[in-house]
């Protein structure tokens, strides 16, 4: 008898689903982020569902069973200017093309608009670069207040 995927502990390919984010998800949002080295930055349940809330377009991934698996935002004049923020994909899921079904959602209808992403996480330049992000060295921040949290 062949062993399944998951007796070779193999993660089973689960169909997925990207859809627009609301702060209802916030409970499961705070979990992936916190699970995927953004701890540092999502306060509480209650600021990130604000963050949810304030941004123009946000985009989660879910399983059939809404389990969370992905999430990106986006803050835009939806003419000319685009930021996009915390793209985040569940580890156990990489490499299923999550990451570009969100990008592609969040920045879906807005040819007009040039989108920045600030990436510095292993992997995200050839990511990215793969989805025809172009590299932009030129680029000022101002950073913000450090606070408790």
């Amino acid at each position: 008898m062949t062993p399944t995927p998951s007796e070779l502990g193999v993660p089973e390919l689960r169909p997925f689903q990207v859809r627009g984010a609301t702060s209802a998800d916030a409970l499961q949002l705070h979990a992936l982020l916190s699970a995927n080295c953004w701890k540092h930055r999502v306060r509480s349940v209650g600021w990130l569902a604000e963050l949810v809330a304030n941004s123009q377009r946000a985009a989660i991934a879910v399983l059939p069973e809404q389990q969370v698996i992905g999430f990106l935002r986006g803050i835009t004049d939806e003419l000319s200017n685009g930021y996009l923020s915390m793209l985040v994909v569940a580890e156990a899921h990489r490499g299923r093309d999550i990451g570009t079904a969100l990008v592609q959602h969040v920045t879906s209808g807005t040819p007009g608009v040039t989108w920045v992403l600030q990436a510095g996480r292993p992997g995200a330049e050839a990511f990215l670069a793969s989805l025809g992000f172009v590299d932009a060295p030129l680029a000022m921040q101002l950073p913000r207040v450090q606070s408790v949290i």
